[in-house]
């Protein structure tokens, strides 16, 4: 190689180091800008998909509005991850929160196939709910909430329901169960006949009220009962305000923790109209002023995260399952729930 050949490789050597060094400095700037002044993230979306199409209408226009339809589906808890969300509590507000500021979105019809479930999270959708219905969420625009009742709509399923505004029903939906329930396990005589004994260091009298290594004081049970109370006193306010009821004539009859059928739900007011999921679409694009609208349906969108998930999950599954474990729900001891009686042996 000549000496002009060896000079010309080492110009292009240190212009290319040059460049090298301006790349690296620029992404330290970028990057120390961000740090100063960081971008807020996007909040997650779902994707939609279409459930039922457009109607065109008798001038041959489709409608420019949607419907959304949003499922309540299982138990309601905090402890059941979501897709998008940290938890399928997330999931359901994320969700509610698109539609109403989403401004396609005229109505939202809330399917509810639930036994209840935890009494915060039962709160916490239910007043995601009121804000779609109300306005909320910063959107500023009400929205009609059509709540349809698939099989089960109980407890914690129509405290959540309370908040739309039209409940519709099967006359074989089961329904109502206005009540709280709260349960701890007692194994003292268990301890006993095998020779063990619970030693408790405690910094209260009431620090280990639920402790099932020994029988519960009065006074622990006046103030465990109290709790219940309360709660079960903000979930019949809630209904007698909701469907305009006298609320003592609640606690005397129906709020009692019964369930009762779809027909007797609508004689007694706590639902506006029995039908099938077709007249709670009808219904959302009356009140929502968009008749041949198309229904739209949100989903978890893709990403390899949550395959990865899937497949980790799928390795650990069993292949003896437990019909009733799968149906029941997992409950904890001093926690309230929003439960009929027969999910809380």
């Amino acid at each position: 190689m000549t000496q002009k050949n060896s000079g010309c490789l080492w110009m292009l050597a240190g212009f290319g180091l040059c460049l090298g060094l301006v790349f690296v400095a620029a992404v330290f700037a970028v990057g120390s800008l961000g740090m100063r002044n960081p971008v807020k993230p996007a909040a997650p979306k779902f994707e939609e998909s279409i459930v039922v199409e457009a109607k065109a209408q008798q001038d041959g226009k489709e409608p420019t509005g949607k419907i959304a339809l949003i499922y309540l589906r299982g138990i309601i808890t905090s402890a059941e991850p979501g897709t998008v969300g940290d938890t399928m509590v997330d999931d359901l507000k994320l969700q509610l929160e698109q539609a109403a500021l989403d401004d396609k979105i005229k109505a939202v019809v809330l399917y509810v196939d639930s036994p209840g479930g935890e009494v915060t999270a039962s709160d916490v959708i239910y007043n995601a709910v009121r804000k779609v219905r109300d306005g909320g969420f910063g959107s500023g625009a009400k929205k009609p909430v059509v709540v349809y009742m698939g099989s089960l709509a109980a407890s914690g399923g129509y405290y959540v329901a309370c908040g739309g505004s039209y409940l519709i029903a099967n006359e074989t939906t089961l329904t109502g169960s206005i009540g709280v329930i709260m349960r701890t396990l007692n194994y003292r005589e268990l301890m006993g006949k095998v020779g063990l004994e619970a030693v408790t260091f405690k910094s209260g009298a009431f620090k280990d009220m639920l402790s099932g290594s020994r029988e519960m004081r009065p006074e622990e049970k006046e103030y465990v009962q109290k709790m219940v109370m309360d709660t079960y006193g903000k979930f019949v306010g809630i209904v007698a305000r909701e469907r305009h009821l006298d609320e003592g004539e609640l606690r005397a009859g129906l709020a009692d923790g019964r369930v009762i059928s779809g027909k007797d739900a609508k004689e007694a007011k706590l639902i506006n109209s029995l039908g099938e999921i077709e007249d709670a679409y009808a219904k959302a694009m009356e009140l929502g002023k968009v008749k041949g609208a198309a229904i739209i349906r949100y989903e978890s969108p893709f990403h390899f995260g949550r395959l990865f998930h899937i497949l980790g999950q799928s390795e650990k599954a069993s292949v003896e399952v437990n019909v009733m474990q799968s149906l029941m729900p997992k409950l904890e001891a001093g926690r309230l729930y929003f439960l009929p009686g027969f999910y809380a042996p």
